[in-house]
């Protein structure tokens, strides 16, 4: 199933990498960077601003709480960017394994971002490298995709886990 994500995710930037080299437009690896960083983000912000006492919040028994959303959401990133930058992906459990305590698990989220902000400051040149992932190989720009979709995704989570203890989510808020 990945594999298959990947392939299309290659030939759907194709013609945008080939677009890349022709023009002055900025490429696609950082106008990805630029949706990855509005999630990245929101999520940043709600992990500061949700109490302490909202991370054990779960929604139904069958559920990640908060704090274990935020830290799957952390240790994901460390996975994917690391993919996406040629290196040893480490388990994408590994955060939420280990780390409970609301200080503990905003750090690794920044600590996650950090890693990502290199994978996402990468070349198109780099990002068209071929990677490869459990299920195949595919260019680390795909992997970088699969990233911003997953963060996106669980943001939506965060917003209902924040509405539902009466919080305002960071996108619903003017940026400052």
């Amino acid at each position: 199933m990945l594999a298959r994500s990947l392939f299309i995710a290659a030939i759907a930037a194709a013609p945008i990498f080939a677009q890349a080299k022709t023009s002055a437009a900025p490429g696609p690896t950082s106008q990805l960077k630029k949706a990855w960083e509005n999630a990245r983000a929101n999520i940043m912000d709600a992990a500061v601003e949700v109490p302490e006492s909202v991370y054990a919040f779960r929604p139904t028994p069958d559920v990640r709480a908060f704090g274990e959303l935020i830290a799957h959401i952390a240790g994901a990133q460390d996975s994917f960017c690391a993919a996406a930058l040629g290196e040893k992906p480490p388990a994408e459990d590994a955060v939420e394994r280990v780390t409970k305590a609301k200080a503990a698990l905003v750090e690794a989220l920044r600590k996650s971002n950090d890693h990502c902000v290199r994978a996402y400051s990468q070349s198109d040149a780099d990002a068209a490298k071929l990677v490869n992932a459990s299920d195949g190989d595919g260019p680390r720009f795909s992997t970088l995709i699969l990233n911003t979709t997953h963060d996106s995704e669980h943001y939506g989570n965060i917003v209902t886990y924040m509405r539902m203890n009466k919080m305002v989510p960071p996108s619903s808020k003017p940026r400052k």
